[in-house]
């Protein structure tokens, strides 16, 4: 499972917020909802989002073992 948990900590330490994503970066409220339920996006997204944040993939997500 991959998790988008450390995504908001990055945004927090850049001063970026979901409106800001909306709304200066055109990402759709429905991508935003998805990231935070931790739904499936495209790697497209993710090299957006680093884009955005001038950052790594690591920053944004973090891969979890499924429970067996």
């Amino acid at each position: 499972m991959i998790k988008y948990d450390k995504l908001w900590e990055t945004m927090e330490k850049k001063g970026i917020t979901k409106y800001t994503l909306h709304k200066e970066y055109h990402l759709s409220k429905s991508l935003i909802h998805r990231l935070q339920n931790n739904e499936g996006i495209s790697m497209n997204t993710i090299n957006t989002l680093c884009g955005i944040l001038n950052c790594n993939i690591e920053d944004i997500a973090t891969h979890y073992r499924d429970e067996e």
